[in-house]
């Protein structure tokens, strides 16, 4: 494999750049666009594709980028690119209340890993601050990010949770993602705020996500669990899009939308084409489990087209970062957590 194939600045630019359908539906949106909780691991190359979808429609419209800022890397991306960025930290209530009205509000704050022993303060990110964000933007249109793993794990035979099937949040974590959820739908359903559920299983970007994690324990040689054998994953820029579209998809009461590629994918198989690219045979351990976080996105393909990006091309490009060096930001995703301890 020819080494060098990739650049920060390459990767930024497939993940910002829109599609076609981007540009027509960012033209259907109206107002201007905040994104709240911006700084984390989807929220700069969303703003960025934003922004960079409205100056191809050839629009005016504002994108407003808030987070604390503690990734300078990325603010810095959000700056120079021309997106407004506000820096708050929003469980500060006064600050959070003096925010400019929006039309159209992206909810992705949130808290994951660090929840056991600080269980109160996920409690406090994922279900007490939504009732404060409900209320002041109760006039816009909200997509709000939330997880597939609110879902039962469930058979591989199944095809994946569905929309219409009943959620099963396992540990603190995902019981505070459907408080999240159920918050707003309060909302919708009490002032008739416009809301889009976006429940979201694995977004990949080359410097995290469930290929970097196991495609990392091959080089490091460290074995990887079979207990979960199939996982779901889609690639980032792809979940970004629908994640702005979505706000013309947004109602009350609220529409709820799984987002994950089309494939279940065999970790057993990825990880061993992961190694014929990367010239490391994987270690394997533990018996096959029969049973995964696996949930279906069929809606969201009929609603959005298919992701722009395969997995076999994802998997491919994942193994070029990692050879040529790539930055990585150091998240694991835990995608083979089952009990919901994160």
């Amino acid at each position: 494999m020819s080494h060098k194939l990739w650049t920060e600045e390459k990767l930024n630019e497939l993940l910002s750049t829109p599609s076609n359908a981007l540009v027509e539906d960012i033209k259907k949106i109206k107002g201007d666009i905040m994104v709240l909780g911006a700084g984390g691991k989807m929220g700069p190359s969303l703003c960025l594709l934003a922004k960079n979808a409205i100056d191809k429609a050839g629009i005016i419209k504002k994108v407003y980028a808030v987070s604390r800022g503690s990734d300078k890397i990325a603010t810095e991306l959000m700056l120079k690119n021309g997106i407004e960025v506000i820096a708050c930290d929003l469980l500060d209530k006064e600050k959070l209340y003096t925010l400019p009205e929006v039309d159209n509000i992206i909810y992705m704050a949130g808290k994951k890993f660090g929840t056991n022993g600080n269980e109160w303060q996920t409690w406090g990110m994922n279900s007490v601050l939504p009732t404060f964000v409900a209320d002041k933007f109760k006039k816009s249109n909200i997509v709000v990010f939330s997880s597939g793993n609110i879902y039962p794990i469930v058979p591989l035979s199944s095809g994946g949770c569905t929309e219409e099937d009943n959620v099963g949040p396992n540990g603190e974590y995902a019981m505070s993602c459907l408080a999240r959820e159920r918050t707003f739908e309060y909302a919708a359903n009490t002032y008739g705020t416009k809301v889009f559920i976006y429940r979201l299983n694995f977004a990949v970007d080359l410097r995290y996500g469930v290929i970097f994690d196991v495609a990392n324990k091959i080089l490091k040689g460290e074995p990887i669990s079979l207990s979960t054998p199939c996982f779901n994953f889609i690639w980032q820029g792809s979940a970004n899009e629908y994640a702005i579209r979505g706000l013309l998809h947004a109602t009350s009461p609220a529409t709820i939308m799984n987002i994950t590629g089309p494939e279940t994918i065999s970790i057993k198989k990825m990880a061993i084409k992961l190694g014929s690219y990367l010239g490391k045979k994987p270690i394997f351990e533990n018996e096959y489990g029969f049973d995964a976080y696996l949930n279906d996105a069929s809606k969201a393909m009929e609603t959005f087209g298919y992701p722009k990006f395969s997995a076999e091309t994802l998997i491919r490009w994942q193994a070029e970062w990692l050879l040529d060096g790539g930055r990585t930001l150091d998240k694991p995703t835990h995608f083979e957590e089952r009990k919901g301890s994160y």
